[in-house]
Parts: structure tokens; sequence; C-alpha cells
């Protein structure tokens, strides 16, 4: 019973996103950018929900629509 358990978690651990503050920059050249854009309303240190037709704000709700394309 334990060696299923075992397998099993190996399997979700790999399936596991990268978590933590270093999701959401991108370091190139030297350079560092955000990858998701900034609440408005909060300030620069409050980076906004990426979903598919929206962003979000999660401390204090505020929504920005993605444009069509």
């Amino acid at each position: 019973m334990a060696e299923k358990n075992k397998t099993t978690s190996e399997k979700t651990a790999n399936k596991k996103k990268q978590k933590g503050v270093s999701r959401l920059y991108k370091i190139e050249n030297d350079k560092i950018s955000r990858l998701r854009p900034t609440c408005e309303r909060c300030g620069s240190g409050y980076f906004m929900a990426n979903h598919k037709t929206r962003y979000t704000c999660g401390h204090c709700g505020f929504t920005r629509y993605k444009q069509n394309k």
C-alpha cells in the first residue's frame, strides 16, 4: 500500500507547476520583465491573476478584460 501512494505522489510532483515569485518575472539579457500586469488601483506590488478572458486583482477585485485579436 505504501508503494502505491509513493508512485502516486511522484506522479503529482511531476505535474505540479513552478510556484513563487520567480514565476511572475522573466530574465533576458540581464533585464527583468514582468509577465503579468500590476493592479491599477493597488499599485506596483500587486500582480493580477491571469484568466482566459480577463485579468483580476485578488486584493481589491479590479477586473480588466483582454482585447480580442
